[in-house]
């Protein structure tokens, strides 16, 4: 092993540790080791930025712009309205939602697709009276499934595609992924809609029907200055509260919770209830006792403009803004006028004031904006909308022209008439003059920590691969393997890939594992199409943890599962996966 082969196993070794370890955002580990590959000498620094203007990277971030284009022109609920019914019975209802979502995550961003469906499957199951926890996992694998079958599906099926244009000349065609991708992405949308739902644990399902209803919050409001209730005890409000369905959980005064026989404390001006209820209940408790939204320095920058208040409910990502991060600390008051008025935490009861809390991926807020600034406080914190009421933003008169053009250049880029990123980057063009994404909002919708993962750890793999350090792990693999024939090698191939993307970026797997592929079907004197089909298959379907996509990340809070609900469905569905990708793959791409 050579000294730079040395230096880049340990570096491909930190970043994955530390991605494991989760401490630090995985854009910022993987550009850090970029850069320490620059300094080492092991990737030129003619080519340390080459990763950002390779066409992977491009097609990531132009399939996120059109796909805020699809969704302001209206084209999803345009779907989604017709098709959705609270009255079915569940498995129906997740077949259809399985296969709208697993349709629309074949055209746009998986992680999109589900962005879209997500409050609507949380109202039918609310409307339904079932817990939103049995059918949000189900659909989060429907639209991870649907992203195999076309190029734009997912990251991986990009990122591979580019590696086989740099390494055998030419890339992956549009629906190359079809075939092989689309079958397996059926078969497992089939066993999620019969069987896989029914493995979702039944008691903690029931449990997060009750606490964790959308609508059900910790939220705080301020006793005004001069108020009528200043001297009396706080459980003197206890009547009027039972009345509107509100609970009263304590008091924070002077920014500190008040502990103790809190029942009996005299209240004070600008004291803050603590409060658990859903916001009609919170705006009649609200009413009937005259309080105030919060204190009064916020609450008059919050009325500032004078053209009314939205109330808007919205789910928090990894990577958000906001995430790891309290509201106070953001400034959200003072830069957006708004107040974080109540949390949703999995039932979880908020020990600290609301607008000090640190917010985890997966909270749900509650939050007051300035009427007509909904979309732009959700994207400023990079969160997802979950009420269509705080969000006007569709425009259904321009949904066929949405339509017409990303339709226009999906078919060109299939034709081969023109390249797959100049096609996108047309789309968005029209999508910004025709105003169904404003050109003040284009660069919000790029999802950057993923543009700069991509750009450090494409230089990276390609350092890998020219020191030979991919042909050294295909080695390792076909001599563990020895003696078994090609097709056994790209089945073990294929589960360790699958492996390494339920506990890492699915994108950083692509990347190591397509290389290593090719060399192993070289080594085997075989056609490396199928080994790559191997790599992009397995790479996408990251079920056993809510950690291996950011479509499992994003259910966490709303469906009320932990971190051991995932393999009860994840388990038998990646093993369907391989039992039926990998003979599709030696019928349409033999060795």
């Amino acid at each position: 092993m050579t000294q730079d082969q040395i230096i880049l196993f340990a570096l491909f070794v930190g970043v994955f540790g530390l991605l494991l370890w989760g401490r630090f955002r995985y854009d910022l580990v993987a550009f850090s080791a970029l850069m320490l590959g620059v300094v080492l000498g092991v990737v030129p620094t003619e080519e340390a930025f080459s990763g950002f203007g390779h066409s992977a990277t491009l097609i990531v971030a132009l399939v996120l712009i059109v796909s805020a284009g699809l969704t302001r022109s209206g084209a999803v609920y345009l779907i989604t309205r017709t098709l959705v019914d609270s009255s079915r019975s569940l498995g129906t209802h997740i077949a259809i939602m399985g296969g709208v979502g697993g349709v629309l995550s074949a055209f746009m961003n998986n992680v999109a697709a589900l962005a879209l469906l997500m409050p609507v499957d949380i109202q039918t199951a609310h409307k339904a009276g079932r817990p939103p926890g049995l059918s949000l996992m189900p659909l989060s694998f429907a639209t991870i499934l649907g992203g195999m079958a076309t190029l734009i599906g997912t990251p991986p099926n990009i990122i591979i595609a580019s590696i086989r244009a740099d390494s055998l000349g030419e890339s992956f065609r549009m629906f190359d992924f079809a075939p092989v991708g689309g079958i397996t992405a059926l078969v497992g949308l089939a066993f999620v809609a019969l069987i896989g739902w029914r493995l979702i644990p039944q008691s903690e399902a029931k449990q997060s029907a009750g606490a964790l209803d959308l609508t059900d919050y910790i939220a705080e409001l301020t006793v005004p200055e001069e108020s009528k209730h200043i001297g009396k005890r706080l459980s003197e409000l206890t009547e009027e509260a039972e009345k509107a369905d509100v609970a009263i959980l304590g008091l924070v005064r002077n920014g500190k919770r008040l502990y103790g026989r809190q029942a009996n404390a005299v209240l004070e001006a600008q004291d803050a209830l603590v409060l658990q209820a859903e916001p009609k209940a919170l705006d009649e408790f609200r009413a009937a006792l005259s309080l105030s939204f919060a204190e009064k320095e916020r609450e008059e920058k919050l009325l500032a403009d004078g053209e009314g208040l939205s109330k808007i409910e919205v789910v928090v990502p990894e990577g958000a803004r906001i995430s790891g991060r309290a509201a106070m600390t953001i400034g959200l008051n003072w830069r957006r006028r708004s107040v974080l008025l109540g949390i949703s935490r999995k039932g979880s009861v908020i020990q600290s004031q609301v607008r000090r809390t640190p917010i985890q991926p997966g909270d749900i807020l509650l939050l007051l904006v300035p009427q007509g600034q909904e979309a732009e406080v959700t994207a400023w914190l990079g969160c997802l909308p979950l009420a269509e009421r705080g969000l006007a933003v569709t425009q259904d008169s321009k949904v066929w022209l949405a339509i017409g053009m990303f339709g226009a250049a999906v078919a060109a880029a299939s034709f081969g008439l023109i390249y797959l990123p100049v096609a996108l980057g047309l789309v968005v063009i029209g999508y910004t003059l025709a105003r169904i994404v404003p050109i003040t909002e284009v660069y919000d919708h790029v999802e950057w920590p993923v543009v700069v993962l991509l750009g450090s750890m494409i230089p990276l793999g390609a350092a890998l691969e020219s020191s030979g350090g991919t042909e050294l792990i295909a080695n390792a693999l076909v001599g563990l393997t020895g003696g078994m024939p090609a097709w056994a090698i790209l089945t073990v191939l294929m589960v360790v890939t699958m492996t390494l993307s339920d506990v890492l970026n699915n994108t950083a797997t692509a990347i190591v594992a397509a290389p290593v592929g090719i060399q192993m079907a070289q080594m085997l004197e075989v056609s490396p199409d199928p080994f790559l089909m191997a790599v992009a298959v397995a790479a996408s379907c990251a079920f056993l943890t809510p950690i291996g996509h950011k479509n499992n990340t994003l259910i966490l809070g709303p469906g009320g599962y932990r971190f051991g609900d995932y393999w009860r469905i994840g388990l038998p569905l990646e093993i369907l996966v391989v039992s039926v990708s990998v003979p599709a793959i030696l019928v349409f791409w033999p060795l």
